[in-house]
């Protein structure tokens, strides 16, 4: 376990810096980003607060469950590991809702999409997942380990009942919920693109259309398939009397593939958006002289104001 998040927490560190940085150099460290662009970057932040204080569970790990950074550590990086959960799946469906009304309303959505709007949405959701996690500060602490040691984790009052509200608490309010309107909003969209694509014949609209649903499917997909095995297991785990050898290891799998997600949506981004491909280069490397055409300079990035988005995670058509 300590190897794999030490992976996690290299990649992810390495990726979502790679993002932030994009986002801000394409906008010249003003705040000038499309809508997508800034959930884009509050995804990558909140993944990137979790991933930095990872190297505090791998220690704990490392020490066999012992805790050598005092109540107030333990108590923030629990609420590290909970509030990325909560935040990146409000934010994820922030995303897909804001993809939704592009996609289907463009016209009518136009003047609500607007990069203040998703600022104030973006602080919003912050809030509601600090609240959201309210029992991680007040039960998150020191616990006594055999031998006379400490350990960090979540003490509930009464563990035998209070776990059960608990597991159901986090399984709805951070992956049933949240999914379902991810799911609906990203049904909508292929059935939309699905009929425009239908209605037209223009190839450049068809390529757009392949590639967009490309997009939002692996979107839906990776989320789904990372956090599922954990929800499930936390599930099943209120009806069993004694975890087998065999749920154990099945749950640290679960775990690992839960805390993947912070690093794995960055590769999502690099593979499947060639805009952001095409931001990343001109980010690292100088625009060079054309060496047929004197010191004539040719952009690859769109005129200023034209409002293209860095990233488009779901079809966007003309009105938006």
């Amino acid at each position: 376990m300590p190897t794999v998040f030490g992976i996690i927490c290299l990649l992810g560190i390495i990726g979502n810096s790679v993002v932030i940085y994009t986002v801000f150099k394409k906008s010249k460290f003003r705040c000038t980003s499309s809508v997508p662009d800034i959930f884009i970057i509050n995804l990558s932040v909140v993944d990137l607060l979790f991933l930095l204080g990872m190297p505090f569970l791998i220690h704990q790990l490392l020490g066999n469950g012992v805790w050598h950074f005092g109540e107030t550590m333990c108590t923030l990086i629990t609420a590290l590991d909970t509030n990325s959960q909560f935040t990146s799946t409000y934010i994820l469906t922030a995303m897909s809702i804001d993809r939704y009304l592009a996609t289907v309303y463009p016209f009518t959505s136009a003047k609500y999409r607007k990069p203040p709007i998703a600022i104030m949405v973006i602080c919003i959701l912050w809030v509601l997942s600090l609240l959201s996690i309210t029992p991680v500060w007040m039960y998150a602490r020191l616990i006594s380990l055999p031998g006379g040691v400490l350990g960090c984790g979540i003490t509930l009052p009464n563990p035998e009942s209070d776990i059960y509200w608990y597991t159901l608490y986090q399984f709805f309010l951070a992956f049933a919920i949240p999914f379902a309107v991810i799911s609906l909003a990203y049904r909508r969209i292929l059935l939309k693109m699905a009929t425009s694509e239908a209605l037209t014949a223009q190839r450049s609209s068809r390529i757009r259309t392949k590639k967009v649903t490309r997009t939002a499917i692996a979107i839906c997909l990776v989320f789904f398939i990372c956090w599922a095995p954990f929800y499930v297991l936390q599930i099943i785990q209120l009806v069993m009397n004694q975890p087998t050898l065999a749920f154990h290891y099945a749950y640290c799998v679960a775990i690992s593939m839960g805390y993947a997600n912070s690093c794995i949506n960055p590769f999502i981004y690099i593979i499947l958006c060639e805009t952001f491909r095409r931001r990343f280069i001109v980010s690292v490397r100088p625009v060079e002289d054309h060496p047929q055409r004197g010191r004539m300079k040719f952009r690859t990035d769109p005129p200023s104001g034209s409002g293209q988005p860095l990233l488009q995670l779901a079809p966007v058509s003309t009105g938006s």
